[in-house]
């Protein structure tokens, strides 16, 4: 937070440090977003040599409508130090703030102090705007609803904020659709925004009506259903979508995903009249939907490709646990094969594998694994590998879009966990809200099992590798395997299995990086005690 000055109404910015030579960071004081450039000094030793120095400018580059000249290159251009906008390159000068390319885009310039260590700004309170911007996202999932519950606590008054879902529903807690499924919950436990929530805070929500074009010239998005709504930033949470195996028979009746309420209700009409399921995929989604459907009645077989289940969060042995617990709950596993069709004309019927056999099933449920949705941003000329790229701000490349959620790319991460969605909502909220001072990190994040009774956590890499050191705790009697992995001194990974009560400590000492060293010898069997609050 800035402090003024005791003289004049300078503000305590950042310390020096904080800024790169030959760069820009972004700081809020008074209201205002503030863009300061850190300009190395420059010359040969003589008397017209100019020392380094540190410029403020407003953060808005007027040319995109968009709080980006933090992000912009600085350069000497005719002998004037200028900044360029990432966006359409406008060149604005560091001293005065007038644009080369056009004067009435100028923006403002603040006076600059340096004084122990730290950057202080003459920078006035900002007037707040009169006019309302508009907000449209793309999405009603977790992730977008809430960016929009965050704005609608913190900056109600910036934005009207227009809502599209393609599903017909409020927002609802997808993280439950395992328990509904095994009819552990009500299906109105899982709704978490109702559409009486979005009446009562101005939110314009439009059910069952999924955005398909993007006009990013004329910033307007169009409908399913016909409808046309221009926007001053834009939010894209368009989430991921289900893997379906491209084999003969895939997109028979009887065939389906779990990803959506739908699904649920396809899978718990078939456990009332049908007797048979094949899960495909061994992964959490998987083992859920088949515990799930196991509790419905049926008789599940779960198909996996890989030797154990849960592969990407387990090793071996923990693996071999879990199926041992599931198998004693009624399921049946299939490890190491592949399947190359879904039987069936009218109807699925069953699988057919690589070596020949078939299983007959009136279900299939196919969960092989999900994919960012893309699709909507590619069409609109976003940039995309995986996922649609954005920045530590949550910005698209147009950074009048941001974008949340399962269908994003950060440095080269995708995500499938909610924790860190919440996380880019947080960050992403601040910044549409103006704040502008959170920047988001990629996180490690936990996976924990949504069968009941079963105990599991897995966090971290825990890999053999080379400079890794494994730690192995087994207690077959209590049905108990805790697995970790150090390099370094430090934890690198944990798996546990029957005794998950000190995941967190795990999770913890992975985050924070902490040393272990005189851990070691009691590290299997929890914090010490004055970590706990215990006593000796």
């Amino acid at each position: 937070m800035s402090t003024p000055m005791a003289e004049g109404c300078f503000r305590r910015a950042c310390r020096i440090e904080d800024i790169l030579p030959g760069t820009g960071v972004c700081a809020l004081l008074a209201g205002r977003q503030v863009a300061l450039f850190r300009v190395p000094a420059r010359g040969g030793g003589g008397s017209k040599d100019e020392a380094e120095q540190i410029f403020a400018l407003s953060n808005h580059d007027p040319a995109s409508r968009a709080n980006v000249l933090s992000r912009g290159l600085v350069g000497d251009l005719n002998g004037e130090l200028v900044v360029a906008s990432p966006v359409y390159k406008h060149h604005y000068g560091l001293r005065t703030g007038h644009c080369l390319e056009d004067e009435a885009l100028s923006v403002a310039t603040w006076p600059v102090r340096l004084a122990d260590g730290q950057v202080w700004v003459q920078v006035p309170e900002a007037h707040p705007a009169a006019a309302r911007r508009r907000l449209v996202v793309v999405g009603n999932g977790m992730a977008a609803m809430r960016v929009v519950e965050e704005l609608v606590q913190k900056a109600p008054d910036v934005y009207d904020i227009t809502v599209f879902g393609a599903e017909p529903h409020g927002n609802y807690n997808r993280i439950m659709l395992s328990p509904l499924l095994a009819g552990e919950k009500k299906r109105e436990e899982l709704l978490l925004n109702p559409p009486e929530w979005y009446q009562d805070h101005g939110v314009m929500l439009h059910m069952g009506d999924a955005v398909t074009v993007i006009d990013r010239r004329r910033r307007t998005v169009s409908s399913q259903g016909g409808l046309t709504v221009q926007y001053d930033r834009l939010l894209l949470a368009t989430g991921s979508t289900a893997v379906v195996l491209p084999v003969p028979g895939c997109d028979l009746p009887g065939v389906v995903t779990f990803r959506d309420l739908k699904d649920v209700d396809t899978m718990l009409e078939a456990a009332r009249t049908h007797r048979r399921a094949a899960v495909i995929g061994g992964g959490l989604l998987g083992l859920e939907a088949a515990n799930g459907l196991v509790r419905q009645g049926m008789e599940v077989t779960v198909v996996h490709l890989s030797q154990w289940l849960m592969e990407r969060q387990l090793d071996e042995a923990a693996g071999g646990l879990l199926k041992a617990s599931l198998e004693s709950r009624g399921l049946k596993f299939l490890l190491s094969t592949r399947t190359v069709a879904v039987t069936g004309t009218e109807r699925a019927t069953g699988l057919k594998f690589a070596d020949g056999t078939e299983l007959p099933a009136d279900l299939v449920v196919m969960t092989a694994g999900v994919r960012p949705n893309i699709t909507l941003a590619q069409a609109a000329g976003l940039r995309c590998e995986r996922g649609i790229l954005v920045t530590d701000t949550m910005q698209t490349w147009d950074p009048c879009i941001y974008a949340v959620g399962e269908c994003v790319q950060h440095r080269n991460q995708t995500f499938g966990l909610v924790a860190p969605l919440w996380e880019q909502a947080r960050v992403c909220a601040s910044h549409l809200a103006g704040f502008g001072a959170r920047s988001y990190r990629s996180s490690i994040s936990a996976t924990q099992l949504k069968v009941t009774g079963i105990d599991l956590y897995s966090v971290g890499d825990f890999q053999d590798e080379e400079g890794t050191e494994t730690l192995v705790l087994r207690d077959p009697a209590r049905g108990v395997y805790k697995r970790l992995v150090l390099q370094s001194d430090k934890v690198r990974g944990a798996v546990l299995y029957g005794d998950t009560r000190d995941g967190a400590w795990y999770f913890d000492l992975i985050r924070k990086g902490s040393s272990v060293r005189g851990l070691r010898d009691q590290l299997l069997f929890g914090p010490p005690q004055e970590q706990t609050g215990g006593v000796g």
